[in-house]
């Protein structure tokens, strides 16, 4: 993308859209995705931010007069600085508390969008962070009531936010206060704890105070702070984006590039509740799926969307590996008939390939029902029938001679028959690298002429009959038995081929559950990493009761991360178990 385009929009209803033309610019993006989404009041400089984030110096639009630019959200897609392979996907948010929406709902569904669809939040204020920064930041603590984990029937206690939010980074523009608390220099992030610090006490007006700090504190499960001087002369800030580097503070443009660096390094790859990963596409699903429901009057739950996203993407894994075994095989028919071997060898290759297309973009196919329907056509009719056609071709042409012979009554004289059994062996020795099947119903064919001759030639006794239709009935017999002989090769060899891809089938479902189960236990890492960090602090500040709550929570997490990994172990072997089913039953029909 060479310049942003607009992502979610407000209909003229006031409801909240998606742009049909975003969503396909995601749709083409295979990569994962990293999501970086700036937040904050109108006219503080987000779009400038992103702009830098992007690489660029114009981009995003910055504005010069005190009404809000950016509507909606917007979006920014460009080629990750740092990670192979990864889209950095940037979304500019419409600004909070501009007077003229008068919705104040409206803020808070846009907030509550930004921190569902991101992997890094981004908070972009003025000033400094003083309790009326941080009393303006209401939509932190209306989340609950925007985002569910679960469906609304299911408790779910609202400390499991911090397992799915996006890391926290509170950018403040224009700071001119000294970095110093109590006498001593401090860092950017130790101003931020000092702000978010917690007061004693359980009155209304210090619940009041605290509750906003409570909330970031325990929903983002990292934090991060920059301070930004003025960057340039106060009557240039408009003009932030056409100004000549010289111009701008060199220590803004420090901080600037410590912020870019910082996100490049430390942002990471969206992933869904569960541990998948997102690419461009599903993010383009997800938004669809949230602002729809937000559309609809609902609130967004995590878990919903989970699911509504495996069904789409488990229906399209089916889809794509059907078409890569498809493909590949159509292209080998062009080819046919080939030998048994190299046909099976062709199909166990594709149909691997297959698995792989399917396992890469599939998720939560816990009861393996998509896996089962990526059933193969082996092709080996098709070359079966490519093969005897044109062994008859051949045969018809070894054999024009003797037909012409017969037509013409050549045998139909003493010793015609003897003839006629020399003219049907020469052409056997001919094709003697002739397929069995294909060979035995051309003899059949010529029982009946060959009894004709062979009753027609006055030159043989009774006896000599008898014995030449013995022999006759013994080179059929002969012939049918290598047939059915070549018949049960090509059927174990078939059974060998099954097994074998059934074996790398459940060897990849248990990669693929064993590679989601790591990522959630990641996620449950970071949730109490972040719960312990806080529990120590609250215990160094005195918050006893604070920190005996954050230790129930904790042990809690402990608790629910046991019972998923005890749920997803269950499912795995059921999973495997069933598998194994399909493909015994897969192989007693072959």
């Amino acid at each position: 993308m060479d310049k942003p385009v607009c992502l979610i929009d407000t209909a003229s209803d006031g409801k909240l859209c998606v742009q049909g033309s975003a969503l396909q610019v995601l749709e083409q993006i295979q990569q994962p995705v990293v999501v970086v989404a700036v937040v904050g009041l109108y006219r503080t400089g987000k779009s400038y931010l992103m702009n830098r984030l992007a690489g660029k110096q114009t981009g995003f639009a910055l504005g010069s007069t005190i009404e809000s630019k950016t509507k909606g959200i917007w979006m920014w897609c460009v080629p990750h600085p740092t990670k192979a392979a990864t889209t950095l996907v940037l979304l500019d948010t419409e600004g909070l508390g501009d007077v003229d929406k008068g919705d104040s709902k409206h803020d808070t569904r846009i907030f509550s969008l930004a921190v569902l669809l991101s992997s890094t939040l981004v908070l972009n204020s003025r000033g400094t962070i003083d309790n009326r920064a941080i009393e303006e930041l209401q939509y932190v603590t209306e989340l609950t009531e925007y985002i569910k984990i679960k469906s609304p029937d299911e408790a779910v206690d609202d400390a499991e936010f911090v397992k799915f939010f996006p890391s926290f980074i509170w950018a403040v523009r224009d700071f001119t206060l000294q970095l110093n608390i109590d006498g001593k220099d401090t860092t950017e992030d130790e101003y931020l704890e000092f702000a978010l610090k917690l007061k004693l006490g359980n009155s209304s007006q210090v619940n009041n105070y605290n509750l906003p700090r409570e909330c970031i504190r325990k929903y983002f499960p990292s934090r991060k702070c920059f301070t930004f001087p003025f960057p340039t002369n106060p009557d240039n800030v408009s003009y932030l984006e056409t100004l000549d580097p010289a111009e701008i503070s060199k220590r803004f443009l420090e901080v600037t590039g410590r912020f870019c660096q910082f996100i490049f390094d430390q942002s990471q790859v969206k992933n869904l509740k569960d541990g998948h990963t997102v690419t461009g596409r599903v993010l383009g699903h997800l938004v669809k799926t949230y602002v729809d429901t937000i559309a609809s009057g609902a609130v967004p739950c995590l878990e919903n969307a989970v699911i509504s996203m495996a069904l789409i993407e488990n229906e399209a894994a089916v889809k794509e590996g059907l078409e890569v075994y498809q493909s590949g095989m159509e292209e080998l028919k062009k080819s046919f008939p080939l030998e048994l071997n190299e046909i099976t060898s062709e199909h166990q290759c594709f149909s691997l390939m297959a698995t792989q297309t399917f396992m890469k973009r599939s998720f939560r196919d816990s009861d393996g029902k998509h896996l089962a329907s990526l059933e193969f056509d082996s092709y080996l009719w098709d070359n079966e029938k490519a093969s005897e056609a044109k062994c008859e071709s051949l045969l018809s042409v070894l054999s024009e001679p003797m037909t012409e012979r017969t037509n013409q009554g050549f045998y139909a004289t003493a010793g015609g028959y003897d003839l006629f059994c020399q003219d049907l062996e020469d052409i056997v020795n001919q094709y003697n690298t002739l397929v069995a099947e294909v060979l035995e119903k051309f003899l059949q064919q010529k029982v009946a002429v060959t009894t004709a001759i062979l009753q027609a030639d006055d030159k043989l006794t009774e006896n000599e009959r008898r014995i030449c239709e013995e022999r006759e009935r013994a080179v059929l017999l002969e012939q049918e038995m290598k047939a059915q002989e070549q018949r049960q090769r090509q059927l174990e060899e078939k059974m060998v081929i099954e097994e074998q891809n059934n074996e790398e089938r459940v060897r990849q479902v248990i990669q693929k559950m064993e590679e989601e189960m790591f990522v959630q236990q990641q996620e449950t890492k970071r949730a109490m990493d972040s719960k312990l960090r806080e529990q120590a602090a609250l215990m160094g500040k005195g918050f006893q009761e604070n920190a005996n709550k954050m230790a129930s929570e904790i042990e809690q997490l402990r608790r629910r991360n046991k019972e998923v990994e005890d749920s997803k172990s269950r499912e795995l072997a059921k999973m495997i178990a069933d598998q194994e089913r399909r493909n015994a039953q897969r192989i007693s029909s072959v």
